[in-house]
C-alpha cells in the first residue's frame, strides 16, 4: 500500500489526509467524465488509422460497420459505451480493435502512474494530471495526450454556447454553489414535455441583478426563447428577483422556494418551538388553495408575534411569492416538481462528487471546464419533473397571472 497521503476536502470543509487508497477510488470517480471522452477519442482514433478518413469513398478492405453496445473498465468501475466496429469485407470478418480489448478487463493503476497522477493533484497541477490519466487507463499518451488536456475545454464550449433555439422553456430553477471565494450559479430548464436541461451557469461572487440580467441576456444571444412566460423557481435571493424582473418584466414570475421560506422563518425561533411551527408552516403550505393556505399562514403569523417579531418579519417578507402556484390553482398538479429548489439542490449534490474534495483551484477557466465536464454528465440522468402532463395548463395560466390571479392579493 503506498504511504504517500493527499490533501483534501473533507464533509466539514476542513482539509484531511486520506490513505491513497482511497483517494484513488475517488480520483477515477471524479475523472471518470474526461476518461469516458479520452476512451471514445481513442477507439475514433484508432478506426480512422484502420479505415482512413470517413467518406473518402478509397474503396479499402476495411470499413466502418456501425456500433455495437459495450462496455470498458475505468480503474474498477464498468461503464457502458457505443463500440464502433469496423469490417474486413474481402474476408468478411469482423476486425477487433486494440484499445477496446485492452479496457476489457478492470485496470488496477500501475502504482508509477498513480503517484504521477497524485503529484499533479498534490502539486495543484490538475492539467498534468489530466494528462497522465489515458495512460493510467492504457491509451497511449503519445495519441492522445493534447487531445485529452483539450478536452474538458470543448466540454465547457459545448455548454456554454450550444444553441437554445429547440428547447421550449415553460420554467427555470436556479440556485447557487459555493466554490471558495465565489461561487457558480446554474440554471436547469424545463421543457414543455417535462425534460429538464442545463441551459448554463455564470461564475460571480455575489448573487446581484446585475449578474442575473448579464446571465439571461447570454441566453437570448443563445436563441433561447423568452417571449413567453417563464416560472422561475428560485430561493428566495433578491439579486435574482430584481435581475429576473429588470430583464423581464411581467413574463418572468417567481415561485419562491417554500422549504427556504420555512427554514429561515423557525430559525428565529428557540429549539423547544421550532419543530411545531416547521410542521404548521408545512401543513399550511400544503392547503391546496390559495385562500387556504392564506389563511392557515394568517393563523402561524398571529402565534409568532408571541415567539418572535423577527420570524413575523421573515414570514411576511415575500410570503406572496411562495404562494404563486397556489395562486394559479396548480399547486396540486406541479406542486412536487415546482414548490421548492430540492431539484438544484440534488444537482449541486451530484455536481460536488466531482469538485468538492478539491481544496485549490487553479483558475477560473479550469474550475468552468470542470463544471460544464460534471454538467453535461449528469445531464442525461435527469428525470422530467412530476406532472409535466400540466405544464401546457401552467403556460396558459401564467398568461393572466399579474392580470387576474394576482387581483387576489388586494381582495
Amino acid at each position: 500500500m503506498l504511504r504517500e497521503r493527499l490533501t483534501l476536502k473533507g464533509r466539514k470543509g476542513k482539509r484531511v489526509n486520506v490513505r491513497c487508497d482511497l483517494a484513488k477510488i475517488e480520483m477515477i470517480q471524479l475523472l471518470i467524465p474526461l476518461g469516458m471522452q479520452a476512451v471514445e477519442d481513442a477507439l475514433l482514433g484508432e478506426v480512422e488509422q484502420l479505415v482512413g478518413a470517413r467518406y473518402a469513398h478509397d474503396k479499402k478492405a476495411l470499413v466502418r460497420w456501425g456500433n455495437n453496445p459495450g462496455s470498458v473498465f475505468l480503474g474498477d468501475q464498468k461503464l457502458a459505451i457505443a463500440v464502433p466496429r469496423v469490417r474486413n469485407r474481402i474476408k468478411n470478418e469482423e476486425v477487433s480493435l486494440e484499445n477496446y480489448e485492452a479496457l476489457q478487463s478492470p485496470q488496477h493503476i500501475n502504482e508509477k502512474m498513480y503517484q504521477l497522477l497524485v503529484r499533479g493533484i498534490s502539486q495543484r497541477d490538475y492539467e498534468s494530471a489530466a494528462t497522465t490519466l489515458p495512460e493510467t487507463f492504457g491509451i497511449k499518451k503519445s495519441t492522445l495526450s493534447r487531445r485529452f488536456i483539450e478536452a474538458s475545454a470543448e466540454k465547457l464550449k459545448e455548454l456554454m454556447e450550444r444553441d437554445l433555439s429547440a428547447y421550449d422553456i415553460v420554467a427555470i430553477i436556479m440556485d447557487g454553489k459555493s466554490f471558495a471565494e465565489t461561487g457558480i450559479i446554474i440554471a436547469i430548464g424545463v421543457c414543455m414535455n417535462g425534460k429538464k436541461v442545463v441551459l448554463g451557469f455564470i461564475e460571480s461572487g455575489t448573487e446581484n441583478e446585475t449578474v442575473i440580467k448579464d446571465f439571461f441576456s447570454g441566453l437570448q444571444d443563445r436563441k433561447l426563447d423568452m417571449g413567453q412566460e417563464i416560472l422561475f423557481v428560485l430561493d428566495g435571493a433578491k439579486g435574482f428577483n430584481k435581475g429576473i424582473k429588470k430583464f423581464l418584466g411581467e413574463k418572468g414570475i417567481i415561485q419562491r422556494c417554500q422549504w427556504h421560506k420555512r427554514e429561515n422563518v423557525v430559525s428565529y425561533l428557540a429549539k423547544v418551538d421550532q419543530e411545531r411551527i416547521r410542521e404548521k408552516l408545512q401543513d399550511a403550505y400544503n392547503k391546496s388553495t390559495y385562500q387556504e393556505a392564506k389563511d392557515a399562514l394568517a393563523a402561524i403569523e398571529k402565534e409568532l408575534r408571541h415567539l418572535n417579531l423577527n420570524a413575523v418579519n421573515s414570514l411576511k417578507e415575500g410570503l406572496e411569492e411562495t404562494l404563486t402556484l397556489h395562486q394559479l390553482g396548480l399547486y396540486d398538479h406541479l406542486g412536487r416538481s415546482f414548490k421548492t429548489t430540492n431539484c438544484m439542490e440534488s444537482i449541486n449534490r451530484q455536481l460536488g462528487k466531482y469538485t468538492d474534495r478539491v481544496c485549490y483551484w487553479k483558475n477560473s477557466e479550469q474550475k468552468q471546464r470542470w463544471v460544464a465536464s460534471a454538467l453535461l454528465e449528469i445531464e442525461p440522468k435527469l428525470r422530467k419533473v412530476h406532472g409535466y402532463r400540466h405544464l401546457g395548463m401552467l403556460r396558459e395560466r401564467m398568461k393572466y397571472y399579474n392580470k387576474d390571479v394576482k387581483s387576489k392579493q388586494v381582495a
